[in-house]
């Protein structure tokens, strides 16, 4: 039991490895163009379920990436950086970002996600049938003549 559940959990965690590296694969890079203090590109397109990276190194100045609206921070300005934010359900829109200390010389972006595609389910099993209990056509005539009957005055 013990040795089945360690191999259990051994698969549980190369699925999530796996996983992790097929997610990153769809990653968008935005980088820095130090020379122009922009980020490279300024301007992005992703769906729902996609992730944005900033990934920078060996800047001389410290840069960050901040959505105006809260959404992602990757924190303090620094020379290197790898910040990877997803951009979840119910994130569709423009969403605007700067990079704080340079802000005012320009450096500001656009991650614009569009909606992830509609998931249509197909439900491919048979109807499931309920059984009800039917009257025949004879039992149903001899109730209404019984009904009838007993509808009757009784005559004296």
């Amino acid at each position: 039991m013990r040795t089945a559940t360690i191999v259990l959990l051994f698969l549980f965690a190369s699925m999530s490895s796996a996983s992790a590296e097929i997610t990153t694969q769809d990653d968008v890079i935005v980088t820095v163009d130090s020379t122009n203090l922009r980020f490279s590109p300024s301007e992005v397109t992703v769906q729902e379920g996609q992730a944005v990276r900033f990934v920078w190194s060996g800047q001389a100045l410290g840069h960050n990436a901040v959505a105006d609206d809260g959404l992602f921070d990757s924190g303090e300005p620094e020379r290197d950086v790898d910040y990877r934010f997803v951009f979840e359900i119910g994130t569709a829109g423009e969403h605007q970002f700067v990079c704080e200390p340079h802000e005012a010389a320009g450096m500001i972006g656009t991650v614009t996600v569009e909606a992830a595609p509609a998931v249509v389910i197909e439900d491919e099993s048979e109807p499931e049938t309920v059984e009800t209990p039917a009257v025949s056509l004879l039992a149903s005539l001899s109730i209404l003549a019984l009904v009838a009957v007993m509808r009757r005055p009784l005559e004296e």
